[in-house]
């Protein structure tokens, strides 16, 4: 029997916890720092591989009678020139995306918390022992002695700071504004529409479906606006970012208008780059570990997948130690394709490089249709790729 400590309750955190509480032998304390467990954000494209994972946890049913499936990215530029049109049967004929709300998947993964699991809310952990296996919260109170501690508390982890430093993250120069609104009447329903002004600005509209206990009628999209995350307030609410696009978007600003005025959410984000994701009895997994932009949309499918090589990775090795290493090898093998892509190609569609913009404009779709190219580029998508 391992006695786990997870910090942290977003998706990272509790996949773990799913996964690993289902070997009654062990005891699972999870800290969360709000009183409140919910979830940040408001929707996100779970790929083929996030849709697996979900097999593997029994929750695959549920998502899909909550999520929008998407068949296909397509993104043009101000002028309406074709950039991306990316469709996922080219890779796999059953193959899609689901857009989800964060609060329809943070609400499926509550509900499969196995019962022995202990999570505690409002306690801000604020430094661990990875040696002697014990933590302490911001009163001073200690916990422990634990065999494993589970590092899940996002891409601002104040455990990766206290044991690696701040030099392991980045912030990402771009943020994004974003709001849920109604999906009634919509035409791309099956779709993630996009559109960029240079690479300085992108609007995208991505189905994400409805919440628990809600019904069609209740579907929503996701909007996001990114620009620089340095650039002064866009505006209150979702008609504000409607005046912003008309010109360039006017299907999207004619929608946004159509319904009432939802005010809008900024975030920022952040590149992790760790020099090893374990440290004696700790783990770190998630954004935690290898937060980065948003461009790929990988964030929550990742998430899921370490949390089940990890609770593999113990199941298969009585020796912690040992297990973690194992853990690493393989995760590192995936996620480095990640970190790769993400490096690259962002600035393709979030920078100030014009020129690099116009060039991207002018080949990205042509080049994309070239046999090779298409196979890396869907790969990347589906998450398939060094999986």
């Amino acid at each position: 029997m391992l006695r786990i400590a997870i910090i942290g309750y977003g998706t990272a955190g509790q996949a773990a916890a799913i996964a690993l509480g289902r070997n009654a032998r062990h005891s699972i304390d999870i800290f969360e720092q709000t009183a409140t467990a919910g979830p940040i954000g408001a929707g996100f494209l779970l790929q083929p591989t996030g849709l697996a994972a979900l097999a593997r946890l029994d929750l695959l049913d549920q998502a899909l009678q909550l999520g929008a499936p998407v068949v296909r990215l397509h993104g043009c530029n101000a002028r309406g020139r074709r950039v991306m049109n990316m469709h996922y049967a080219i890779w796999r004929k059953d193959a899609f995306g689901l857009g989800m709300q964060r609060h329809a998947l943070f609400s499926m993964l509550h509900g499969a918390l196995p019962a022995g699991v202990n999570l505690r809310t409002g306690i801000q952990v604020c430094q661990i022992d990875p040696v002697a296996g014990f933590i302490w919260d911001s009163t001073g109170t200690q916990y422990g002695e634990f065999d494993l501690i589970i590092v899940a508390d996002g891409s601002r982890s104040l455990m990766r700071t206290q044991v690696f430093g701040e030099a392991c993250a980045r912030p990402y120069p771009w943020g994004a504004w974003w709001c849920l609104i109604p999906a009634i009447d919509w035409p791309h329903s099956d779709s993630l529409e996009q559109r960029y002004r240079l690479a300085r600005e992108m609007m995208g509209i991505l189905p994400v479906g409805r919440a628990p206990g809600q019904t069609p009628l209740d579907d929503r999209l996701c909007i996001y606006w990114s620009v620089n995350a340095d650039d002064a307030p866009l505006g209150r609410n979702s008609h504000d970012l409607a005046s912003k696009v008309a010109a360039s978007w006017p299907q999207a600003a004619q929608h946004l208008r159509q319904q009432p005025a939802v005010e809008l959410t900024h975030a920022t984000y952040r590149a992790i780059r760790m020099p090893r994701w374990t440290q004696q009895r700790a783990v770190w997994l998630g954004d935690a570990a290898h937060g980065m932009s948003p461009q790929l949309g990988q964030g929550a499918n990742l998430a899921l997948l370490d949390a089940l090589a990890l609770a593999d990775a113990i199941e298969s090795d009585n020796d912690v130690s040992m297990a973690l290493k194992q853990y690493e090898r393989q995760r590192r093998a995936h996620v480095r394709w990640y970190s790769w892509g993400s490096h690259w190609l962002t600035p393709l569609f979030q920078s100030e490089h014009d020129n690099i913009a116009r060039l991207r404009d002018l080949l990205f779709d042509p080049m994309s249709r070239l046999p090779i190219i298409r196979q890396i580029s869907l790969q990347l998508l589906t998450g398939s790729l060094g999986a």
